[in-house]
């Protein structure tokens, strides 16, 4: 792969994750339907390292946990770091123990939402600023109506990695 093809792809990459992102911050939190705002841009991660691969989707993780930092309110850095090692944990099992479709893309994003919102419940227990049972109850209901979003947000990204530049095999 050259230089070229490597950044047009990524390029790519990234203006594909531009309507996530907006749909994400400005469309889906001010519907009155949605009793929560579901997280996208993991999903985004999440679907690019099962296309792409561990290395990949670390590297993909980390430029989107830089944006959800910024565009989040008091996420402190963890979401950079966390959709960094979501995105390498993500490619890693569908490279390996899963496969790279979309019921690889669901279960990875199940376990890595469950992952993001465990840690925000077990940091929010530490300082004791929560009930136990009323945070698990929304990282539930979160995690749920964040799931129905794999669909299109893998879709888009599938169709990305089917139209960019591939690695070659010397």
């Amino acid at each position: 792969m050259t230089t070229q093809d490597f950044f047009i792809k990524w390029g790519v990459y990234g203006l594909a994750l531009l309507p996530v992102w907006f749909c994400q911050v400005f469309l889906l939190n001010r519907l009155p339907f949605l009793p929560l705002v579901p997280m996208l841009l993991p999903l985004a991660a999440v679907s690019v390292a099962v296309l792409e691969g561990a290395v990949a989707g670390g590297g993909f993780g980390l430029a989107v946990g830089i944006l959800c930092d910024a565009v989040q309110f008091g996420t402190n850095g963890a979401m950079t770091l966390g959709i960094c090692v979501a995105g390498i944990a993500a490619g890693a099992l569908a490279q390996y123990l899963l496969r790279q479709n979309l019921l690889g893309c669901l279960l990875c994003s199940l376990l890595a939402l469950i992952a993001i919102d465990g840690v925000r419940i077990l940091g929010r227990l530490f300082w004791g600023s929560g009930e136990l049972s009323a945070m698990l109850s929304l990282a539930g209901r979160e995690i749920l109506i964040s799931l129905i979003f794999v669909f299109p947000v893998y879709a888009l990204f599938l169709w990305v990695y089917r139209r960019v530049p591939k690695k070659t095999v010397l």
